[in-house]
């Protein structure tokens, strides 16, 4: 039982670590926001997005999936238009000083886009789907409960832990200028991704 929880971290660790889309909106947030606690609903959720993921991951939904070609275009090609527009959103965004919270998004915007950048990045969708659904193949009964609930675990663990870290470098940056700095690099990141997936898809 043990191994399963090891390989379950590690692989969940794996997939949530690398600075992409849905990380970048909830470190922003948690560094904008007056308070942590203000953070809440995008911590909240990104983790219910990828709770949601996992779940149908490990419940088959990998196979349809994997072998529906259209599918994987249709879903890749939305993606592409959306981190775009993200990026060019990110791009253009000024924060000023903590105090001022300018980029601090309302309760509701913070959901809307949480839940964006979690169900419509298909590099998200299709890793979490892929890579968990097809490693939870190996395990049944028990075995493939315990194994997603770690990988659950984790990404809750993940987000709240992302926004703390966010909200110290916001108190930090009282100037704004390293935020802005990491808008500049976070929309970069985002249209490199749209590159990379309009490449897969149309080459």
């Amino acid at each position: 039982m043990t191994d399963v929880i090891i390989h379950a971290m590690f692989l969940a660790f794996g997939l949530i670590l690398p600075l992409g889309v849905q990380n970048v909106f909830v470190f922003q947030q948690g560094a904008f926001q007056s308070s942590y606690w203000r953070a809440l609903p995008v911590v909240l959720t990104a983790s219910i997005c990828d709770t949601l993921l996992i779940s149908l991951a490990v419940t088959g939904v990998s196979v349809l999936v994997i072998e529906n070609h259209w599918f994987k275009i249709i879903l890749m090609s939305i993606g592409v238009l959306f981190l775009i527009y993200m990026g060019w959103m990110t791009w253009k965004s000024q924060p000023n000083t903590v105090d001022n919270h300018t980029e601090a998004f309302s309760f509701k915007r913070q959901i809307i886009f949480a839940a964006s950048v979690s169900l419509l990045n298909p590099h998200a969708v299709l890793d979490t789907i892929g890579v968990i659904g097809t490693s939870s193949l190996q395990y049944s009964g028990t075995e493939k409960v315990i194994f997603s609930l770690t990988c659950i675990f984790v990404s809750w663990f993940w987000f709240a832990a992302l926004a703390l870290a966010g909200r110290i470098f916001g108190r930090i940056d009282s100037s704004g200028k390293l935020m802005l700095l990491m808008n500049k690099i976070s929309a970069l990141i985002m249209w490199g991704v749209a590159f990379y997936l309009a490449k897969s898809i149309y080459l």
